[in-house]
């Protein structure tokens, strides 16, 4: 039998010595952060330079004290006290036994709560396990508890399984071997099975009547000098060794203790389950509008290349001129586009907007305006036949007589016009006052009646109103002429810089053009449409405040308290349970 030291000084684990100590540091700042999880800092490991403690895990009834006894080697009077304590054993109790300290833990499985706290905190404490069942093998609960000592709580490299009273009559020691192997499962080859009989040990050195060759056969087929030696292999790097892979693993238990702590209940549970759920609704309702939004944009590119495969094909062959009755048709076929556009986006923000209110009343806040005056009859693409609205013609007729005469080119003057000045004053408000000098002018700036008193005259604030609703619709013009480029003032691609290049190559010229602004504008729209969701996104998130402050305070501190938990978690799992394992 050894009964030497275990050498206290050999090389530590992966340098776990040194890291194992600093997570613990850190997660005791994370716990102390917070008063739900502050008291679990009592719990951490801390540095300790005592003795390696092993402790014994079985039920009452497997012979653990025995076992002390005979690796202690005591005497009959001794054991006897020892033996004759347990069960009532109601907290772990040590025995020193040659520089190492063995823990007694209570008996678990005897159906005294108060037994297995204690037994799963000397768990939680020892560095080390003897588990111990006996040759009548152990029952699934005892196999349950077997099965999470060597893996959850991370003990399969630190274990010696002890099969205790196999000398008893009618024990097949190959069969009970193979069976406790059998329940190990994936640890019955990482973890030593040691076969005992811990009674026959102590008869043998305390029985005077025995003789020589008896105590001998007895000693021997004990197994308790087979145990030691595994016991020696186990703690044989010592506590710098040992221990600090069970602080590793000791404070992931303390770490899934604090995750618990954080298991919202009453009062804030149901904070955080109202903040989770307008949170929720409010994100479907984005989500929808910019599905609708990555939709829609992608529609009014697909319009755009289509527009330019027209207009690439109408070409003439003749002399290269794109026929005005084609350029004029592609340009309706534009602000069609950018009618449906604002329309569909539109629609789909007030169908966020309605739900938002069906949920939470009338407190939601009504979103801005994507476009002016979208539901008055203006903003709809009549049945006229050039498919464009009274207005739109009104304002290109008025853009083409001042190009006539001279004022500034085409897209120049829209472009004034859409932003509402010009170098002589406000050139919507202008066109707004020329178009109501007539009442068919009338009738086209103000269908509805909501602008205008008649031939001449406007209601208060009209004036204003008449002005946006002239520059709105000029901004559609304006984009429809951005997509032509020069081919409303040419009105022929057949040359370029004065040199005459083949048709096919005009041809696709326009294709490459029509292709470009179609993904130039796809992106603008993308990121205007984005920008207004978002301005308005806010506003509700703001007037939902009162719903959510508490909640959502609660479930902040919660996910930066368990990130922090989790971080501490998966560095420790990498120091104690490598890749290969």
């Amino acid at each position: 039998m050894t009964d030497g030291n275990p050498v206290d000084a050999l090389e530590s684990d992966g340098g776990l010595n040194a890291r194992v100590p600093a997570l613990i540091a850190r997660a005791e700042s994370a716990l102390n952060a917070h008063p739900r999880t502050r008291g679990l800092t009592a719990s951490l490991p801390h540095a300790d330079t005592s003795p390696l403690r092993i402790g014994l895990l079985g039920p009452y009834s497997a012979g653990k004290s025995m076992l002390i006894a005979a690796l202690r080697r005591l005497p009959s009077s001794d054991v006897e006290e020892l033996v004759d304590a347990a069960p009532k054993t109601h907290k772990a109790t040590p025995h020193p036994w040659n520089g190492v300290t063995l823990i007694d833990l209570p008996g678990t499985l005897s159906g005294n709560d108060e037994h297995s706290d204690a037994a799963r905190r000397g768990v939680r404490g020892a560095d080390a396990l003897m588990i111990v069942t006996t040759s009548e093998l152990p029952g699934e609960a005892e196999t349950r508890a077997i099965l999470r000592a060597l893996d959850v709580d991370g003990f399969a490299d630190r274990s010696v399984v002890v099969v205790n009273k196999m000398n008893a009559e009618n024990s097949d020691r190959g069969v009970i071997l193979d069976e406790i192997r059998k329940r190990l499962g994936p640890f019955a080859d990482r973890v030593p099975i040691v076969p005992t009989d811990a009674r026959d040990y102590v008869d043998a050195i305390n029985d005077p009547e025995l003789s020589a060759s008896q105590r001998d056969l007895l000693l021997a087929e004990s197994g308790i000098d087979a145990l030691t030696a595994e016991l020696w292999r186990v703690i044989a790097p010592g506590v710098s060794g040992v221990r600090p892979k069970a602080q590793a693993f000791e404070l992931l238990r303390v770490l899934a203790d604090a995750e618990q702590k954080w298991v919202l209940d009453g009062d804030e549970l149901s904070a955080a389950e109202t903040t989770r759920k307008v949170e929720d609704t409010i994100s479907r309702a984005k989500e929808r509008v910019l599905s609708t939004l990555e939709r829609e944009c992608d529609v009014v590119a697909s319009k755009i290349r289509k527009a330019g495969g027209r207009t690439a094909a109408s070409v003439s062959e003749k002399d290269g001129v794109v026929p005005v009755d084609v350029a004029r048709a592609v340009t309706e076929e534009l602000v069609f586009a950018s009618n449906d556009f604002d329309t569909t986006f539109s629609s789909s923000m007030r169908a966020a907007f309605d739900a938002l209110v069906a949920e939470y009343g009338t407190g939601v806040p009504e979103p801005d305006a994507w476009a002016n005056d979208l539901d008055s009859p203006e903003a709809t693409i009549d049945t006229s036949p050039d498919g464009a609205s009274p207005l739109e013609r009104a304002v290109r007729e008025a853009a083409e007589k001042a190009a006539k005469a001279g004022a500034r080119k085409l897209h120049e003057w829209i472009g004034k016009v859409a932003a509402g000045s010009s170098e002589s004053g406000n050139a919507a408000a202008d066109m707004a006052k020329w178009l109501n000098k007539s009442r068919v002018g009338q009738k086209v700036l103000d269908a509805s009646g909501k602008i205008t008193n008649g031939v001449g005259k406007f209601k208060p604030w009209g004036k204003v109103k008449a002005a946006n609703k002239v520059a709105s619709t000029a901004g559609k013009v304006q984009l429809a002429l951005a997509v032509m480029g020069p081919l409303m003032d040419l009105k022929s691609v057949a040359q370029d810089q004065g040199k005459w290049i083949a048709i096919n190559k005009h041809r696709k010229m326009i294709r490459d053009h029509f292709d470009d602004e179609a993904r130039r504008l796809r992106a603008t729209l993308t990121d205007s449409g984005e920008q207004h969701l978002s301005q308005w996104i806010a506003e509700v998130e703001q007037s939902l405040s009162g719903l959510t402050k508490q909640g959502a305070e609660i479930s902040a501190e919660r996910e930066t308290a368990l990130q922090e938990i989790k971080s501490l978690r998966d560095e420790a799992e990498k120091l104690v349970r490598p890749a290969a394992d």
